[in-house]
């Protein structure tokens, strides 16, 4: 009998050490990484889409922010999963659009407040947006060229965008509207590029997210140049492949200029 126990005992002590073991690994993963959890556009705070927790909650949760599934880097710069961390399975190409959109004026600031980003992650900031010709809803921009640059953020003075200002800032980046932007409905594609796996490639790890947006105003300004997602960075892309244990004083941002929109 006392053999027999014992060997219970030892089976229920191994179930509760894997268990333990397991969800060790998970917060460890769950905190190694992030994304944007939530955002505040036109004086309305809105839930980030958190993929945690909303695959698991029926009625479904509505979202400014497209799918993500999980908290992880896209490094294979080829895919479309580089666009909005989106899913590919299921032939989803890049991410299926949110419901529901924010809306912001053009001129004013929106606040993206990311999970606790870990120290190690160094790498720039980088803000895209794209005019959606139809319904952002029901809006995809697959591979085509639609994406301009508005914000960016990488080395100044000594610190990086992620992690120094990013966690200086309370996790929270801001960044402002192009005050002349046309008004209509745009994604917003945000990032982080974290650059400690970087010196070869693929290294660079890049983190997504895209949030639906109505700007309104009484603007008329839209770019002419546009850069496409995949296909805006390679592998040959300047500050794709960066040494950061170097202690560089400058850095070259990866993808096109910022375009202010004459402001």
């Amino acid at each position: 009998m006392s053999s027999v126990l014992t060997n219970v005992s030892f089976r229920a002590m191994f179930k509760l050490a894997l268990a333990a073991s397991l969800l060790t690994a998970l917060v460890s993963s769950v905190h190694g990484h992030g994304y944007v959890q939530e955002i505040k556009a036109g004086g309305t705070t809105y839930t980030g889409y958190l993929p945690y927790q909303d695959p698991y909650m029926n009625p479904a949760p509505q979202r400014i922010v497209r799918k993500i599934p999980g908290n992880g880097p896209v490094t294979d710069l080829s895919l479309i999963d580089v666009q909005c961390n989106g899913y590919t399975a299921g032939g989803v190409a890049g991410s299926a659009p949110a419901p529901i959109y924010a809306t912001v004026a053009a001129g004013s600031q929106m606040a993206l407040n990311w999970t606790t980003w870990p120290d190690s992650h160094k790498g720039p900031m980088i803000t895209y947006m794209a005019r959606a010709p139809s319904d952002i809803t029901n809006w995809n921009p697959g591979t085509s060229a639609v994406w301009f640059k508005v914000a960016e953020a990488g080395l100044v003075n000594g610190k990086w965008a992620a992690t120094d200002l990013l966690t200086a800032s309370n996790s929270i980046y801001t960044f402002t509207i192009p005050p002349k932007l046309k008004a209509g409905q745009y994604i917003i594609r945000h990032e982080i590029i974290a650059l400690h796996a970087a010196t070869s490639y693929p290294g660079a790890q890049v983190y997504p997210s895209c949030i639906q947006v109505q700007v309104t105003g009484s603007g008329t300004a839209l770019p002419t140049s546009f850069v496409s997602f995949p296909g805006a960075y390679t592998a040959s892309t300047p500050g794709i492949v960066f040494d950061v244990y170097q202690g560089p004083s400058t850095y070259p941002i990866p993808g096109p200029s910022v375009w202010t929109g004459g402001n």
